[in-house]
C-alpha cells in the first residue's frame, strides 16, 4: 500500500469514507470582540470543598493540587482506564449545569446525580462565559435518545430521525453535524460507537468546528485517530498528574503502531502458556 504522505495524498474514492455534511452554518453567538474557543480556561478543586478519602477525591487526579487549563479549542484527555478521564467530565458535567445521562442544560440535576460532589468542588474560570454546550456519554446515549422519546421530541435539533431509529454510530454522527455549535461540548469516548471510517468523518467535523473557534471540546479517549487532529492539546493523566504530550508519544499510539506493524510478537506473548520457553525476540 502506498503511503499517503509520501505520493502526495489519498483522494476521497480512495479513501472511501462514510460521507456526512459538515456542521450546519449557523449564526455565531460568540461576541466579536471575543477572540472566540477557548471560552472556558481553568478549572481547578476549591479546597474547602473536598472530601477527604471519599470518592472521587481518592483518585490521585484530583488531589488539592489538581489544575487544568485549555489553551486550544480541542483538549484530549488520556490515561489508562480508571486514571480519572470520565469521573472528571461528569464533574466538569455538573459545574456547568448539563444532564448526568449526557446531554444539555435542559434537565436539573438532583444531589445524587454523577459527577454531583466534584462538581461542587471545581472551581471554574472563564473567558468568555457561555451557556450552550453537550455532555456525551458513550455508555448512557441509549438512555439520553430514550429520554428524547418519552418528552416527545421531534429531533429535529438533531437532524429529523429518532436516534432510536439509527446504530449507535449512525446516532452519534447525527448528534454531531446537528448539535454542535457554539458552547462548550464535553465528549466522554465518542469512538465507541464509531468505526475507524466514521471516527475519520468525526475528525473532519472537528476540525472545521475548532478553526472556527464557536465551540470547545473536552473529549476522553483512547482513539489514536482522534489524537492526530491538528492543533489541538493532548493531556496525559500520569501519576496523579496532567502532562502535555504530542500524541505520537502517548501509548495509545505508540502501542496501537507497533501492534499492528509486528501483530505476531504481540500474539506470541499473549497466548504463550505457563509451559512454553521464554522468547528472546
Amino acid at each position: 500500500m502506498r503511503d499517503p504522505v509520501q505520493s502526495g495524498g489519498y483522494n476521497d474514492r480512495e479513501l472511501r469514507l462514510p460521507r456526512m455534511g459538515m456542521p450546519k452554518s449557523r449564526k455565531s453567538r460568540v461576541p466579536r470582540t471575543i477572540l472566540g474557543s477557548p471560552f472556558l480556561t481553568r478549572v481547578a478543586l476549591n479546597p474547602g470543598r473536598i472530601q477527604p478519602g471519599v470518592h472521587p477525591f481518592t483518585v490521585p487526579l484530583l488531589n488539592p493540587a489538581f489544575e487544568l487549563t485549555f489553551k486550544t479549542p480541542v483538549t484530549f484527555l488520556v490515561g489508562e482506564n480508571g486514571s480519572g478521564k470520565s469521573t472528571l467530565l461528569e464533574g466538569l458535567a455538573w459545574a456547568l449545569g448539563f444532564n448526568a445521562q449526557g446531554g444539555n442544560r435542559d434537565n436539573s440535576y438532583t444531589e445524587g446525580a454523577d459527577g454531583h460532589a466534584l462538581g461542587k468542588a471545581l472551581l471554574l474560570r472563564w473567558r468568555q462565559r457561555v451557556s450552550d454546550g453537550f455532555f456525551l456519554r458513550a455508555e448512557t446515549f441509549f438512555n439520553f435518545a430514550t429520554y428524547l422519546e418519552d418528552v416527545g421530541s421531534t429531533f429535529l435539533a438533531y437532524g429529523g430521525k429518532s436516534f432510536h431509529q439509527q446504530s449507535h454510530g449512525e446516532g452519534f454522527l447525527a448528534l454531531f453535524e446537528n448539535r454542535l455549535e457554539d458552547g462548550v461540548y464535553l465528549l466522554d469516548e465518542p469512538e465507541a460507537a464509531l468505526s475507524p471510517g466514521r471516527q475519520l468523518t468525526f475528525l473532519s467535523v472537528l476540525y472545521h468546528l475548532a478553526s472556527m473557534k464557536v465551540a470547545q471540546f473536552v473529549i476522553a479517549t483512547h482513539s489514536p485517530i482522534l489524537l492526530t487532529l491538528p492543533g489541538a492539546t493532548v493531556l496525559s493523566i500520569e501519576e496523579g498528574g496532567l502532562r502535555e504530550v504530542g500524541y505520537r508519544d502517548t501509548e495509545h499510539y505508540q502501542l496501537t503502531r507497533d501492534f499492528l506493524n509486528a501483530p505476531e510478537r504481540f500474539h506470541r506473548y499473549l497466548f504463550r502458556s505457563e509451559s512454553d520457553p521464554e522468547d528472546s525476540d
